[in-house]
């Protein structure tokens, strides 16, 4: 029987690590010092810039988070925009190497990290998670036409290529010792087109049927090893923050907001997903 995952009919447990991606610039646009919000927001946030929600993400993690023309877009950043209209704050979202990105976040450079991390119980050990704002299949991609890997046992010894740091180095790292490291899943999916540069690369289903869209040749081997659930991550002293960004992400679900911007993305609502048989990750 097909199960559905609602964000509002299921709750998980929040001690739960990517995008899955990271940027070669340092964070930019947030700045230390203030702890004070807008009146709509509340002193109580510890903000790090007075009146404004800065978030962080590798910007390099399309159709989530990227550059377009100059302009930071995609799905965590409309939902950020979202979230901080919400919060009565103005939307500062930021970009960071996502292999640092949780150093950033205790060094007080940004409120937030909004860029697709999913849940794990390593991270909630360094971070606070709130409710997932989406669920997202890990999975295999190979070369179009590849006979030689047909299921995740063809991986031994496979040459992967993965983002460093993310829950696709973690589970790369139990079939090969042979793994090349990207800052972006686009770009290591780029490097597979090529022959004899990589095997398969493990990242997002959607960002894969997304490269595929983009006219990738490549194609998605087996079904999903795990579902993630992305979550925002807040220092874990920030309570307040943490529950008025739960209280937005309600509300956004709630009055539609939240389809309207996944179906503006994908075509489908995130939240939404069959996980029956599939391994929740931790």
């Amino acid at each position: 029987m097909k199960k559905k995952l609602s964000f509002l009919g299921v709750v998980f447990s929040a001690g739960m690590l990517m995008a899955a991606c990271g940027s070669e610039e340092e964070a930019s646009n947030g700045s230390e010092g203030s702890d004070t919000g807008t009146e709509g927001g509340g002193s109580e946030l510890n903000l790090v810039e007075e009146g404004k929600f800065t978030s962080a993400s590798s910007g390099l993690y399309r159709p989530f988070n990227f550059e377009e023309g100059g302009t930071l877009t995609g799905f965590d950043i409309d939902i950020g925009n979202a979230i901080a209209e919400e919060m009565g704050l103005e939307p500062n979202p930021v970009t960071t190497p996502f292999q640092t990105i949780i150093q950033g976040l205790t060094s007080n450079r940004y409120d937030a990290i909004l860029g697709s991390m999913a849940i794990t119980n390593e991270r909630a050990e360094q971070v606070a998670f709130s409710d997932p704002y989406y669920y997202s299949g890990g999975v295999i991609f190979v070369r179009e036409g590849n006979t030689e890997i047909q299921s995740k046992e063809d991986l031994e010894g496979a040459t992967i290529g993965v983002v460093g740091q993310s829950t696709y180095d973690t589970a790369a790292q139990e079939y090969t010792e042979n793994i090349q490291y990207y800052d972006s899943d686009v770009v290591a999916l780029q490097d597979l087109e090529i022959e004899g540069r990589l095997d398969a690369v493990i990242t997002a289903d959607v960002v894969g049927f997304e490269a595929q869209n983009a006219g990738l040749e490549i194609e998605m081997v087996g079904e999903n090893l795990w579902i993630e659930q992305a979550a925002i991550a807040v220092r874990p002293e920030d309570e307040a923050l943490l529950e008025a960004i739960n209280e937005a992400l309600d509300t956004i679900i709630e009055n539609g907001t939240y389809d309207e911007i996944s179906q503006k993305w994908f075509g489908r609502n995130l939240l939404d997903v069959d996980i029956e048989g599939i391994e929740i990750l931790e």
